[in-house]
């Protein structure tokens, strides 16, 4: 990686572009300090890869991360929508923020899509592409080719191409920019670690954008497939956008700094940084919700003759942890007064609050739940 080569910027008449190098080429691995933080990494995925085995219903606490994936993804792009809000019903969300909300929605389903979608083909721009049309499918984006590259330049940062912070490559060069992408992706002659092989194709992906809108989600995104395409990840647990966001310069201080400086070491030691945190707390994560489920289970044992529907619910809230009344009577069958009292039980038991504050139309949260992954 000493010899690295990022690119080089091209005039464009009064704007320059630049021009990303392939990837798909031998590389040597020669950084004592990247190695031990690879090595750092590999054993932080092989024991949360290895503790997703032994959690049961580890189906409904995936559903948790990917929520926490989508709000912090978009957050990172300026989308305004917290965990609580991303799990109401669309008419319980305000007009002014109905966009947001949608956006928040499109990209778990784009994740959810695409999970399913890698059993069917390999990870390729078809893949790539199927997962932005649904990410941008009837949200602020979608006049921007969902589905498809750009045929026109693009720019990141500043109000015109005059005053951009990056320009990326022009439109003509995507196809065999992202064909070397993909064919990095696969190659069974480069030995590189897997770990590195996703830091630098995240990083090519962002340096093409190759989209003109949605990138940034993508561009995360992929990382999560990547392992799970891998069989580096038996179940797709593992999402860096919350580690991104709270580094959010640093995040793209890095990546620009690769692209300037031609240090692509940098960037793959933040990455693994990254990885190696994000691993930590989603083990940590998962113990804690193994023994708050389990104690809520035990506080509903005490309520008698009804813990049998408040058990129905609590299953319910490991899924999708804010509830009404009228799901209440969904899930349980009963009548809209035993609804209310089922909830008034759990309210008692410490597994739900109310949180709208008004007396119509309440919402109630089981908190302690969510708090665990906020």
């Amino acid at each position: 990686m000493q010899n690295f080569k990022s690119g080089k910027y091209i005039n464009q008449g009064y704007y320059k572009s630049f021009q990303p190098e392939y990837i798909n080429k031998k590389w040597q691995l020669d950084d004592m300090e990247l190695i031990e933080l690879l090595s750092r990494a590999d054993r932080n995925i092989g024991r949360l890869d290895m503790y997703s085995e032994h959690i049961p219903d580890i189906d409904l606490f995936i559903s948790m991360h990917v929520l926490k994936e989508a709000t912090q993804s978009s957050k990172i792009e300026g989308t305004q929508t917290n965990m609580e809000e991303a799990l109401l019903d669309k008419e319980d969300i305000s007009n002014e923020k109905k966009d947001d909300w949608e956006e928040v929605q499109n990209y778990i389903l784009a994740m959810q899509s695409a999970i399913d979608i890698l059993k069917e083909i390999p990870f390729s721009s078809r893949l790539i592409k199927l997962t932005h049309k649904i990410l941008l499918q009837g949200v602020r984006g979608e006049y921007k080719l969902p589905g498809e590259f750009r045929t026109s330049q693009n720019w990141i940062g500043g109000a015109s191409i005059n005053d951009a912070v990056f320009i990326p490559p022009v439109h003509t060069s995507i196809g065999d920019l992202m064909n070397d992408l993909e064919k990095f992706t696969h190659s069974d002659t480069i030995l590189l670690p897997d770990l590195l092989k996703i830091g630098i194709i995240h990083y090519q992906f962002e340096t093409i954008h190759p989209f003109l809108d949605g990138n940034g989600r993508v561009g995360r995104l992929l990382i999560t497939l990547y392992l799970v395409d891998k069989e580096i990840l038996k179940k797709p647990i593992l999402y860096l956008s919350d580690f991104f966001e709270r580094n959010k310069s640093l995040y793209y201080d890095n990546l620009m700094r690769v692209r300037t400086h031609d240090d692509i070491k940098q960037w793959l030691k933040f990455f693994l940084v990254g990885v190696i945190e994000t691993a930590k707390k989603s083990v940590n994560t998962f113990e804690e919700v193994l023994k708050l489920k389990t104690q809520s289970e035990l506080n509903i044992q005490t309520l008698g003759s009804r813990a049998n529907n408040c058990q129905k619910i609590l299953q319910y809230l490991l899924k999708r942890p804010v509830i009404g009344v009228n799901r209440v009577v969904d899930i349980t069958g009963v009548s809209l007064r035993t609804a209310y009292n089922l909830i008034s039980d759990l309210e008692e038991i410490g597994i739900l609050e109310e949180v709208t504050g008004g007396k119509r139309g309440r919402i109630y949260a089981f908190k302690k739940y969510l708090n665990l992954f906020s």
